[in-house]
This record gives C-alpha cells, structure tokens and sequence, in this order.
C-alpha cells in the first residue's frame, strides 16, 4: 500500500503538467505573443499577472517546453527575480546569459543596451517574479520596458507578477505612449471545477483504488477556491490529506492480524 501513497504524494507536487486545465485561453496568448514577436522578429513586451498558484509560471514554463524547435533561433534567458540581489543585479544577470563581460554600472548597462539593439538573433527574457524589481523611481523596470520600443531591439520580454496594478503603478509613464506598453494578460483564480479537475487529473495518474474518495476532492476544491483559486494549495491540501490517510492505514495494518492468522 506504501508505494501507492508515494505516488499520490509525487503527482500532488506543484510540478509542470503535461497539460494545463482551464488555462487554454491563456496559453493561446502567450503562443500567440511568441509567434508574432520572437518568430516574427517583432520587440515587445507581455505583463501577466494574477494572483500565487493560478497557473502563470506553470503555463509559461509548459510553453517554452513545447515551442523549443520554434525558440531554437532565438536566445531564451529565464530569471526568477526572488534570487536576485537587487532590482539592479537583473541586468548583470541578462549580460551573463549573453556572453557578457560582467560591467558593473552605467557602462554595464550601456554595453547591454547596445548589445540589444545590434544585429542578431531575437532575444527572449522572461522574468518571473517581477514585482522583486520595484525600486525607486522604477527605474529599473522602466529601463526593461523600454528597452524593446528602442530602434534595432531585438528584445522580447514576458513579465510575470503577482500584483494586477504593477503597470499602472510602475510604468505610467510607458503605459501613456500606447504604442509601447505592455500587453497585459491576466490570470484569474481557479474555479471550484477547475481545482476539482486538476486535483482528479494528478490522481488519475496512480494506479489501483482511489487513495482520495471523490467527496474529499470536492471539498478541498470547494475550501480552496472559495479563499484564493491557488492551485498550488489545493494540491498541498490534498498531500497532507493523502499523508493523513497513509498513517491510517498504516497504524490499522500494524493493529490488526493480517489473513490467516499470521503475524
């Protein structure tokens, strides 16, 4: 029995799927977004927010997955901005994944710049966690945004974020020149059919009885999305239940004479 509970515990991690479930309108657009500006050679830039654990990273993630022989022309740099110093340190980071020598300050900038609007493949840059890059003046993420309306750019970049308001807030000054703000994608929380399929589909994957009965799905389903739509709590509700469960069986089974009387 041990085994089966270790794999429903194993497909409940919060890894990428092979399919996003009530996400197909959102990866349409991000697809959409890739094909028209990195396969077209078109710069531009994609804001996608919404709140922890609606599927942005995951979707991104499956994405670039699926369109590697559609990527392979271009250079595709992926930076989670929670491991990052400083909202400054985005850029040595950017120049590294280039080939860059490592040029601190003004002169590092500059050189990055103008490798992005040199002749060459396009370059795709997708910066997860972007609220992390908010400074002072925001001149950071002004510098990023900007930096694909710029002549010769060969910049594409996909921001994700948890914060709705990030570009009102933020990038006003972008947002006023239509022509060069972002486009926003938004991902709203997980309905309760939603999570409830999500949670069906992981387990469908282990073999043999339900570990979980319906009833407990729908319930965790129901919990989670009537508090936040978060995926990822959903399938961390239902770990701790598989856990919970798996001590129940377990501390039965050493409880009870197994068939035939032996021990």
């Amino acid at each position: 029995a041990g085994t089966c509970y270790q794999q429903a515990k194993r497909v409940l991690h919060a890894a990428v799927p092979e399919r996003l479930h009530g996400r197909e309108r959102e990866t349409g657009v991000i697809r959409e977004f890739l094909r028209d500006h990195v396969c077209g050679r078109r710069p531009g830039s994609l804001y996608v927010s919404g709140a922890p654990g609606t599927g942005k990273t995951a979707c991104v993630s499956r994405i670039l997955l699926d369109c590697q022989d559609e990527l392979a022309g271009s250079k595709t740099i992926v930076l989670n901005c929670m491991s990052l110093r400083s909202p400054q340190s985005v850029f040595p980071a950017i120049a590294q994944h280039l080939g860059l020598p490592a040029t601190p300050g003004r002169e590092g900038l500059r050189r990055l710049e103008q490798q992005l609007t040199a002749p060459g493949p396009m370059v795709l840059v997708v910066l997860d966690e972007l609220d992390q890059l908010e400074s002072r003046g925001q001149d950071v993420l002004y510098t990023l945004f900007e930096w694909p309306r710029l002549p010769g750019s060969r910049l594409v970049l996909i921001g994700l974020a948890n914060a709705l308001d990030l570009p009102e807030r933020s990038l006003a000054r972008l947002t006023a020149h239509r022509a060069g703000s972002p486009q926003l994608l938004r991902f709203p929380p997980y309905t309760r059919e939603q999570l409830s399929t999500i949670l069906q589909e992981r387990l469908a994957q282990v073999a043999g009885d339900p570990v979980l009965d319906a009833a407990a799905l729908q319930f965790c389903a129901r919990k989670v999305s009537a508090v936040s739509g978060d995926a990822r709590k959903a399938l961390d509700v239902c770990r701790r239940a598989v856990e919970v469960v798996e001590l129940e069986v377990r501390s039965q089974t050493l409880l009870k004479p197994l068939p035939g009387g032996e021990w």
